[in-house]
């Protein structure tokens, strides 16, 4: 037994007990944290402009600080962008946190001196949660792996910028820097390929042990390695036993990944955000990720159906039943107050509350953590019609390949035109630019060799109105989804494409 795995077993005993207290009494901690964060937030900008001094109970807070998304809380961010003091929260933020906007590009979403260590501190606490639970801890004494964004970071008016799981690099606890791979100079390359490439060159003869990253740069990662040895993952590293995830539904990856590996390994899929580290699993016999009911936010949930009516319910922890989709409401130590992060959950477990993960409140892509909507299809797709006048659209949708015949993974865009472009090359290029411009988190898999630009897929004339025959919601209010997560959709309209 190594030092590390001798060290861990007593830590993630005190942690397991630390947890179990707040776990049990979830209504006391959520509410003790809304009064300490708004007794903080009195001073700011916002809890001046709120009237924080007034609120006393839970039913004041929601007559005070209304639901909001990003774009409603704009003028809040961009005065913090600009290194304005107290705004959302006392002082200036450690970090911004990058990441894709919703209508407006990108989003800088901060994180806070006393937000910081929950961020890192729960991804920890998952890793312990499995040792308390399982007895097991030898993999941390082996090679540990984080396939993240590069560390190297910008600024903004003092504030250091980048994304979460760059910033996160910063703050890997100094005991596991050691058996830590990659170096941090490879970890700075931003072409995914190359990247991956010298990730391999120092890998390839250590013993890993612990892998963590989003399950398609994992999948990468597995299947330049098995190109390059002609091994399965399990005889390259026959002590690899731990796969950390999260970021994306993991199930459309899941008989590939294991396959490549050649055995079964166990797993730990956790729930962090540019927001908060919301929830992680703690355990490997019940389903669901635990809610950190005590790590600097107050949680809200609307019922789904509620959620774009004038005066959705706000439910508090302990009015959520299990079983129902909630929109997800955070405010928090990072200055976020009332604030909307899009995810849909459900609670199928509510002593401890756990939860999964549903899907976005609007239709979304986002199989490779690229987080597309609907505005930026629609946009990206107007934007380009402009570029070649002439070109006449019917209808179209998009959807995801994750595992094609051919090629590296891309977005399938299966388009039914009047009139089609006479340069179907440069009409694809171009709309592909368009929506590297529009969504920051595209453009990286994109430049980082992640993805293969956009594939449009041509239909025959009618091909929406056969399709929505066929499934017997032609006419009234039903159409069909601008983008689905999935392949539903897309592997229907198989029967439509242009011969």
């Amino acid at each position: 037994m190594g030092i590390r795995s001798f060290l861990a077993k007593p830590f993630a005993s005190y942690i397991a007990s630390q947890t179990k207290q707040w776990s049990l009494q979830p209504g006391k901690y959520q509410m003790q944290i809304l009064h300490y964060l708004v007794e903080q937030g009195k001073s700011t900008a916002f809890g001046k402009d709120h009237d924080f001094a007034s609120i006393k109970t839970y039913d004041d807070f929601k007559k005070h600080v209304p639901v909001r998304d990003y774009e409603l809380l704009r003028p809040y961010f961009d005065r913090v962008v600009k290194g304005e003091s107290d705004v959302l929260w006392k002082g200036k933020p450690l970090y911004l946190a990058k990441t894709s906007g919703t209508t407006s590009g990108t989003k800088y979403i901060p994180i806070t001196k006393d937000s910081v260590p929950y961020h890192f501190n729960n991804s920890r606490n998952a890793v312990l949660s499995y040792v308390h639970e399982t007895g097991n801890a030898s993999f941390l004494d082996g090679g540990l792996i984080f396939l993240s964004g590069s560390p190297e970071l910008a600024e903004k008016a003092g504030i250091k910028v980048g994304r979460l799981s760059g910033i996160a690099n910063h703050h890997v606890p100094s005991y596991l820097r050691t058996n830590q791979k990659p170096s941090y100079k490879t970890n700075c390359i931003d072409d995914w390929e190359e990247k991956l490439e010298r990730i391999i060159d120092e890998t390839l003869t250590e013993n890993m042990t612990l892998i963590s990253g989003i399950p398609p740069w994992a999948q990468m990662y597995f299947d330049r390695l098995q190109a390059r040895t002609g091994k399965k993952i399990k005889d390259i590293f026959p002590n690899f036993s731990m796969f950390v995830y999260g970021g994306v539904n993991f199930e459309p990856y899941r008989a590939k990944l294991f396959d490549t590996i050649g055995k079964k390994v166990d797993s730990i899929e956790t729930y962090p955000a540019s927001e908060g580290f919301i929830a992680y699993q703690d355990s490997q016999t019940e389903p669901g990720l635990l809610l950190q009911l005590n790590s600097g936010m107050f949680y809200e949930f609307v019922p789904a159906e509620e959620y774009f009516n004038d005066n959705p319910r706000r439910l508090s922890i302990e009015e959520v039943e299990l079983g129902k989709n909630y929109a997800l409401i955070i405010n928090s130590n990072a200055g976020l107050w009332g604030y909307s992060i899009g995810d849909t959950v459900k609670f199928i477990s509510r002593n401890p509350y756990r939860l999964v993960v549903t899907g976005r409140i609007k239709h979304f892509i986002s199989a490779f953590g690229e987080h597309v909507i609907g505005e930026e299809v629609e946009k990206a797709m107007k934007y380009t019609m402009e570029k070649f006048p002439g070109t006449e659209l019917i209808e179209f949708t998009v959807a995801p390949n994750v595992a094609p015949k051919e090629g590296m993974p891309h977005h399938q865009w299966l388009v039914e035109f009047a009139t089609a472009p006479g340069d179907m090359q440069a009409f694809s290029k171009e709309l592909d630019n368009q929506m590297r411009k529009l969504n920051v988190y595209y453009d990286d898999l994109i430049s980082g060799n992640i993805l293969e630009p956009l594939i449009i897929t041509k239909l025959q004339r009618n091909a929406f109105i056969d399709y929505m025959k066929s499934q017997g919601k032609l006419g009234g209010q039903n159409k069909v989804p601008r983008l689905s997560n999935d392949r539903k959709i897309a592997d229907a309209m198989d029967a439509f494409l242009l011969r």
